[in-house]
């Protein structure tokens, strides 16, 4: 099979496509024919190793330290399960589904086996492949914070980065869970923010959101630039800063904020779970999600992909497809 490979850390052109054998599932294990992806923020870092203050000698650790320990980057994807191992029985053959491989990476390929017990779910019938490859890692990191910040309904919560994946994730998922939205991101996004269900949008060349006297509930931070020592006197009592991305010195004052305020400071990792995709997938069923795509790629242009997604202007999601030669 045909799979996006990287021996080294770097720019895009380190990204090259080759012939890999075609994987076979095990037992437990469903084997996907590949029909999207997508390049998320999480697959640039991994590539070029651009991580928050902190987390350099971490992410060699994590990811390998003189060369990547998986050469095949890729997160989430949407396909047609062509196999299942003998002891499977959650999927069976042509069923559509779309995943999430996590910190495993491995989906910028061909093919994909999957645990079945894994992030694997069956894809909503009003989706395209290419949207539902997009469901996964911006729609998961959204529910996860909210879950753990205990969003409620009638909360007032700011999304600092409302545009891209994970931002347009968490207004349309703040919204459906009866939150009043406000969305921070660029003037050439206002419009695609309000669309998605935000009451209120700031422009942050215009206007900085911390210096307004507005005050939230839930704050999350999905760009980096929202630390608590900014935005400590736009929460409310209680309110809580859902930290997407941080540094690892905002990490590690988390436990002092708690014992000195009544407000939180929530970050690290998101978890992967299948019951959460399937949730999305209820969602966008029922037409209250929908990833948002900003461009979309063939395998063959896999390193362009990633060019564009290293200027920082991606709206949402950038798909990469999947053609076969069979």
């Amino acid at each position: 099979m045909r799979a996006s490979i990287y021996e080294r850390y770097g720019a895009p052109d380190v990204l090259q496509l080759k012939d890999v054998a075609k994987p076979a599932p095990k037992d437990n294990e469903v084997l996907i024919k590949i029909c999207a992806t997508t390049v998320t923020s999480g697959d640039w870092r991994a590539r070029s190793l651009n991580v928050p203050a902190g987390f350099g000698l971490m992410s060699r650790l994590f990811f390998g330290v003189s060369r990547p320990r998986q050469p095949i980057l890729g997160t989430e994807l949407s396909g047609v399960v062509e196999s299942v191992g003998k002891s499977a029985s959650k999927f069976k053959v042509g069923d559509k589904v779309f995943a999430f491989s996590g910190a495993g990476m491995g989906c910028y390929a061909e093919y994909k086996c999957m645990p079945e017990d894994g992030a694997v779910a069956l894809k909503p019938a009003n989706l395209t492949f290419d949207e539902a490859a997009a469901m996964s890692f911006g729609g998961t990191t959204a529910l996860n914070f909210f879950k753990r910040g205990k969003l409620q309904s009638g909360e007032k919560v700011l999304v600092n980065g409302a545009s891209g994946g994970v931002g347009t994730a968490a207004v349309q998922l703040a919204r459906h869970f009866g939150a009043d939205v406000t969305g921070v991101c660029s003037a050439a996004n206002v419009e695609l923010v309000k669309s998605l269900g935000a009451a209120h949008v700031i422009d942050y060349t215009k206007e900085d959101f911390t210096q307004n006297g507005e005050t939230y509930d839930v704050i999350i931070d999905t760009v980096g630039t929202a630390p608590f020592s900014r935005i400590k006197s736009s929460l409310k009592e209680r309110g809580r800063l859902l930290l997407v991305l941080g540094t690892l010195p905002d990490l590690l004052q988390i436990p002092w904020v708690s014992m000195t305020s009544s407000k939180r400071v929530i970050g690290g990792p998101a978890t992967e779970r299948a019951e959460d995709l399937r949730f999305l997938a209820k969602l966008a069923e029922a037409g209250e999600f929908r990833p948002v795509i900003d461009r979309r790629y063939p395998l063959e242009q896999i390193a362009e992909a990633h060019r564009y997604v290293d200027t920082g202007r991606k709206k949402g999601n950038v798909v990469i497809t999947v053609a076969h030669d069979d």
